[in-house]
């Protein structure tokens, strides 16, 4: 059985497409079967994954307001195991057609279930809000990455945020976890990218992932190709530090093992 994983901060421009993308291809790369779920009407995961938005026939609205089968959604990237579940600006009015539902919080929830059976992760790619679709997607989920970028108002809204995630796991949703804080755009010649990576950790503690995401060009420049950036460049910072964060993950879902040597075994 698989685990639903959303990526999601309302502040936008703090990297949860981008961590996304790549944290789903290195699980691909490790042999994991991945799909990434597009939850935002920007559609920059599909994108950045090289779709074109004006060829999308179906997307995840089509599975919430139409109730189509997410299956039939389902599109293969170029990397092996990697599938995804596009978006489309028509997304943009679902929350405003889903309103009247009953259990309006619980449509993507009925919706993706079923897939866990599919897939070892499923990565939800939230917008920068917290609105129905985003609590859709938290309900739906069995823990959340907040991703913080280093910068000086990194904390802020994050109280908003967890309060939201208190009222999910209260009402909706009380097996919703914290998968944990991932700090991104680090740069470790800033003072300022140390203050707010000390700070984070000091409220946080072992919540946060002790993978950073360091500031790093191909990072930036491969989703304009349409690919992760460990096709564009597999042996840039950005590439790397994806790779040891999808290793920390599978370590806290207790799928490593150390090897004899101290290598890293995927079971």
């Amino acid at each position: 059985m698989g685990k639903i994983i959303s990526i999601a901060n309302q502040k936008g421009g703090v990297g949860k497409t981008t961590t996304t993308i790549n944290l789903a291809a290195s699980l691909a790369v490790l042999e994991q079967k991945v799909l990434i779920i597009d939850a935002d009407p920007q559609a920059n995961a599909t994108s950045g994954l090289g779709f074109d938005l004006e060829n999308i026939q179906s997307s995840i609205y089509e599975c919430i307001v139409d109730e189509v089968e997410a299956d039939k959604v389902i599109m293969k990237t170029e990397i092996e195991n990697l599938d995804i579940i596009p978006s489309h600006i028509d997304l943009v009015g679902a929350e405003i057609e889903i309103l009247n539902l009953p259990n309006r919080e619980k449509v993507m929830k009925n919706a993706i279930e079923h897939l866990k059976e599919k897939y070892d992760f499923i990565f939800i790619d939230c917008s920068p809000s917290l609105g129905l679709i985003t609590v859709n997607a938290l309900t739906a989920s069995d823990s959340v990455i907040i991703p913080v970028q280093c910068e000086y108002f990194a904390l802020e809204g994050l109280g908003k945020l967890l309060n939201t995630i208190k009222i999910i796991q209260t009402r909706l949703n009380k097996n919703l976890e914290i998968e944990g804080f991932l700090l991104t755009m680090f740069d470790a010649r800033l003072n300022l990218s140390n203050q707010v990576y000390e700070e984070v950790k000091h409220h946080f503690q072992d919540m946060v992932f002790e993978t950073v995401i360091q500031r790093n060009i191909k990072l930036g420049e491969a989703p304009s190709y349409g690919k992760p950036v460990i096709l564009y460049d597999a042996s840039s910072k950005g590439s790397i530090n994806h790779m040891n964060l999808a290793r920390e993950i599978l370590q806290r879902n207790k799928m490593t093992q150390l090897g004899k040597e101290n290598n890293l075994v995927i079971n």
